[in-house]
């Protein structure tokens, strides 16, 4: 039982601009939590950007969950994806 990733404009975006290494790890845990997302995931007090969150290292990814989907909606360092 595994969801299905849909990203944004925004993440897809934010992904290009990462370097190859950190796309590798995250591509890496974005399976893994695929196939629990909650289990992995905070839930977000400010909904506007999105629901919930994951963690890798420094980067947190923003995704909602719509039935079988998992939405990414943003993807960023730490210091800089609740500033949006």
């Amino acid at each position: 039982m595994s969801y299905k990733l849909i990203f944004s404009k925004d993440a897809l975006k934010s992904v290009r601009k990462l370097d190859t290494i950190t796309k590798k790890r995250l591509g890496k845990k974005l399976k893994e939590y695929t196939k629990d997302p909650l289990r992995y995931a905070k839930k977000l007090t400010d909904s506007k950007i999105g629901s919930y969150r994951w963690r890798i290292g420094s980067y947190r990814i923003i995704f909602d969950l719509e039935r079988k989907n998992i939405e990414v909606l943003q993807i960023g360092h730490r210091r800089e994806i609740y500033k949006k």
